[in-house]
C-alpha cells in the first residue's frame, strides 16, 4: 500500500500547480518531504496532506472549495502565510478533487455525506487539538463538522474563508441552519459584496454570539475587490492571514 501511494504522488506530481514543483526530495515510510511542506501518506485511499509550518505549535486543516484543489494559488497563499505566523496547516482533497487530479475531467462534489466522512477521516490522523477550517465549501463542511453530536474533542474552533451562506443567485436558500448547534468559536473572512453571502444579507441574519464575522470591504467571494475601491487583493487576503492567525491561536493557546 505504501508503495502504491509513493508511486501515485509521484505521478501525480507534474499536475499540482506550479508554486509546488520538484516536490518530491526524500521518502520514509511515515512521510514525503517535498521541499517546504510534507506530504504525509494516508492510507485507505486517501491522497497526502501537504503540511504549511511543520513544527508550529498551533495546528489548522484547511480544506479547499467546490471548483479549486488545495494547491489553487489562494490557498498556497493563505497557507504559507498562516505558516509564516506560527500556524502548523494541513491541506486535503476530497475524494472528488482527488478523481480531477488523476483523470483531468471535471466532476460535481461528492454529496455532503461523503465530504463529511472525508473530513473526519483526515482528522482521525491529526493528534493534538486543532482549528478546522475551509475555503468556501470546505469552510461549510468544516463548520457542519462543527455541529455534530459528537464533535472531536481536540477540536478547539472553526475558521471559514468566504462562507457560502447560501447557492449561487438563490439568496431564500439559506445554508445557516446547523449554525446554531457549533458548540466551538467561528470566524468568517467574507468580502463585503460576496455574492453568496454580502454584508447586507448576512447582518440582517441573527447569526449566534459564538460567530464573528470580518469583513473586507468591497472584496468578492475570492475576497478581491475592485480597482475603485482603493483595495488590493493582497492587502485582503493578508489581513485576513492576520485575524486568521490570532484567531487560531486564541482557540488553541491553552491547550
Amino acid at each position: 500500500m505504501f508503495i502504491d501511494h509513493i508511486f501515485w504522488l509521484l505521478a501525480t506530481k507534474a499536475k499540482l500547480s506550479s508554486e509546488i514543483n520538484n516536490l518530491v526530495n526524500k521518502a520514509t515510510a511515515d512521510n514525503l518531504v517535498v521541499e517546504d511542506y510534507t506530504a504525509d501518506l494516508l492510507m485507505g485511499g486517501f491522497m497526502g496532506i501537504l503540511i504549511d509550518g511543520e513544527g508550529n505549535h498551533y495546528t489548522c486543516i484547511l480544506a479547499h472549495g467546490a471548483g479549486a484543489p488545495m494547491d489553487s494559488s489562494f490557498m498556497n497563499q493563505f497557507a504559507s502565510g498562516l505558516a509564516e505566523k506560527g500556524i502548523q496547516v494541513r491541506r486535503f482533497e476530497f475524494p472528488y478533487m482527488q478523481e480531477r487530479r488523476l483523470n483531468g475531467k471535471k466532476r460535481p462534489p461528492n454529496r455532503q455525506p461523503e465530504l463529511i466522512e472525508c473530513f473526519n477521516e483526515v482528522l482521525a490522523k491529526i493528534e493534538g487539538p486543532y482549528v478546522v477550517a475551509g475555503k468556501s465549501m470546505g469552510g461549510r463542511m468544516a463548520s457542519m463538522l462543527a455541529a455534530q453530536d459528537n464533535v472531536p474533542e481536540q477540536l478547539k474552533g472553526v475558521l471559514a474563508i468566504g462562507y457560502p451562506f447560501h447557492p449561487q443567485g438563490k439568496p431564500e436558500k439559506l445554508r445557516t441552519e446547523h449554525l446554531p448547534d457549533i458548540k466551538v468559536p467561528m470566524l468568517i473572512e467574507q468580502g463585503t459584496r460576496d455574492a453568496l453571502g454580502g454584508i447586507e444579507l448576512v447582518t440582517a441574519l441573527e447569526l449566534p454570539s459564538g460567530i464573528q464575522m470580518n469583513w473586507l470591504e468591497d472584496g468578492n467571494h475570492d475576497l478581491k475587490p475592485r480597482v475603485k475601491s482603493g483595495y488590493t487583493h493582497d492587502q485582503h487576503i493578508m489581513s485576513a492571514i492576520e485575524n486568521s492567525a490570532k484567531f487560531i491561536k486564541r482557540c488553541l493557546q491553552s491547550e
